[in-house]
């Protein structure tokens, strides 16, 4: 039996769970993202009370490392590298894309037509960008996550052939490009049970993450004007 708190400060939403063998024994959230800070210290105390098991029970803390919120990933990442020090206990990180893609994949991998797709994140970067990825029905990956500044172009090799998933905080900014008749934008809503799923696999597969040198993933520094991917 394994106990795993799971921390996303990532994005608008903050999420703190502790799930039991993959399953969501008890949550909290937060709407306000100004407010994450404060919130996940109560929220971490609030459901390991309610959960009726103690710190010390965790068999590990994961943590969603990025991309995302530059404040909110450093928020995260601190509070789970200070349990885990106090704690004695292992650190997973999880990717905030490919959570986003196992969301997505789980929800709609059964609706009609959409074998064959491709499920492409999308995570608001502010103007005109977005952090992106995109991934096969199998979770393989088929461009590699990155930064991506969006032009009418963006996507065009990539949708001459097969439908593509659209979703994400940051999709919508693409959808005032995007009219092709390939690309479908949707919604998903189990993000967070797809992090306890995750971490539970990683903590089979003793997938840690070295405490002392684990960072958010920020894909892009501060003020970068890169942009690598201008059509897939």
């Amino acid at each position: 039996m394994s106990w795993i708190l799971n921390i996303d400060t990532s994005l608008e939403t903050a999420d703190v769970t502790i799930a039991k063998d993959g399953n969501i024994i008890c949550s909290r959230s937060n709407e306000n993202q100004k407010d994450h800070a404060s919130f996940l210290e109560p929220a971490i105390l609030s459901i390991v009370k309610e959960g009726s098991i103690q710190l010390a029970d965790l068999s590990a803390i994961a943590v969603v490392y990025g991309p995302g919120s530059y404040t909110g990933l450093r928020v995260g990442m601190a509070s789970a590298k200070g349990l885990c020090y106090a704690l004695n206990k292992p650190l997973i990180v999880l990717n905030n894309l490919e959570l986003l893609a196992i969301a997505a994949i789980q929800e709609y991998q059964s609706v009609p037509g959409s074998e064959g797709v491709f499920f492409c994140p999308m995570i608001d970067a502010r103007r005109m960008e977005v952090y992106t990825a995109v991934y096969d029905e199998k979770l393989n990956i088929i461009k590699e996550p990155c930064a991506l500044i969006l032009e009418p172009e963006s996507y065009g090799l990539l949708l001459r052939n097969d439908p593509v998933y659209f979703f994400g905080n940051g999709s919508a900014k693409w959808k005032n490009f995007c009219s092709h008749k390939n690309a479908r934008f949707i919604s998903i809503s189990k993000k967070k049970e797809a992090a306890s799923q995750l971490s539970r696999q990683k903590l089979v597969q003793q997938s840690f993450t070295q405490i002392a040198y684990a960072e958010p993933l920020y894909i892009k520094e501060f003020h970068s004007n890169q942009n690598p991917l201008k059509s897939i």
